[in-house]
């Protein structure tokens, strides 16, 4: 376990992972780094919240935090994990596939947080290896919220792992239409931190061969639960099953449990709210 005085800053961790990428051959019985990095005493910007909330359609005001939000708390110890020469993934290209989250009760937004994030494991996939990445938030010595995200590195395989998501058990009626602007993915890396370049602009989005800027995948199931609504005691779960490009126009769709996010006849995102 490694204990941190502060949170590190993400952009010399992205320089880092993208110089190391290069040298990093990806495969499912790699070593990972073991460390747990824990940070102490974590207070949220309300600042950033704000615009946070702003970008994702969450209300505004609420002493609650979003339920996603707790992940931007955790981003930057995430990435110094993944960057790092001990992590065998190559941080350029690698895609964010899945999340599932657990919140155990509200979270105040001036209440005093202990972040931990590690590495759970590596796993074959169909399209290459899967790292998962955990992220847990404690409160007072408690875990109150913690997330399982899971992140693809992109290679050849046998194409034995058939692990094509699974579909729900019938179509869900569109709720909304929403037109997103060009300027949604700098709006998001602003309030979150994560200035990936994909998602900024048309031409270093180009560099790795998307035709324009792409949403954060944070955001759009971000957008989805703004509209959908969370309980204060929840599991959440959704996969990132296709890029959003930006500028673009998706359809909310959902019914009981269960969302999505479809562009014409592909669903960017799947998932659902449960009660725990």
């Amino acid at each position: 376990m490694a204990v941190l005085t502060d949170a590190p800053a993400l952009a010399p961790l992205l320089a880092r992972g993208a110089l190391l990428s290069p040298f990093k051959r990806p495969r499912p019985d790699a070593d990972f780094p073991r460390t747990r990095l824990v940070l102490p005493g974590v207070r949220v910007d309300l600042a950033r919240l704000a615009a946070y909330e702003r970008v994702c359609g969450f209300a505004t005001g609420d002493d609650a935090l979003p339920v996603t939000y707790p992940y931007v708390l955790g981003f930057p110890l995430a990435m110094r994990l993944m960057s790092g020469r001990g992590f065998p993934l190559p941080l350029l290209g690698l895609v964010h596939t899945s999340i599932e989250i657990t919140q155990r009760r509200a979270l105040a937004a001036t209440e005093e947080y202990e972040v931990t994030v590690y590495v759970d494991g590596l796993a074959p996939h169909r399209r290459g290896t899967e790292a998962a990445v955990v992220t847990e938030v404690r409160a007072a010595g408690d875990v109150v919220w913690e997330s399982r995200s899971t992140y693809l590195a992109r290679h050849r395989t046998d194409g034995r792992m058939d692990r094509a998501p699974q579909e729900g058990p019938g179509p869900l009626p569109d709720i909304a239409e929403w037109r997103l602007g060009e300027d949604i993915g700098r709006r998001y890396a602003a309030a979150s931190g994560d200035r990936n370049p994909i998602h900024l602009h048309p031409l270093t989005a180009r560099l790795f061969g998307f035709r324009r800027a792409i949403a954060h995948g944070m955001w759009t199931v971000a957008r989805c639960l703004a509209a959908h609504g969370v309980p204060e005691r929840a599991l959440v779960r959704a996969e990132f099953r296709a890029p959003v490009l930006l500028p673009g126009t998706v359809t909310y769709a959902a019914r009981g449990e269960r969302f999505e996010l479809r562009g014409g006849d592909r669903t960017h995102v799947s998932g659902g709210v449960y009660p725990v």
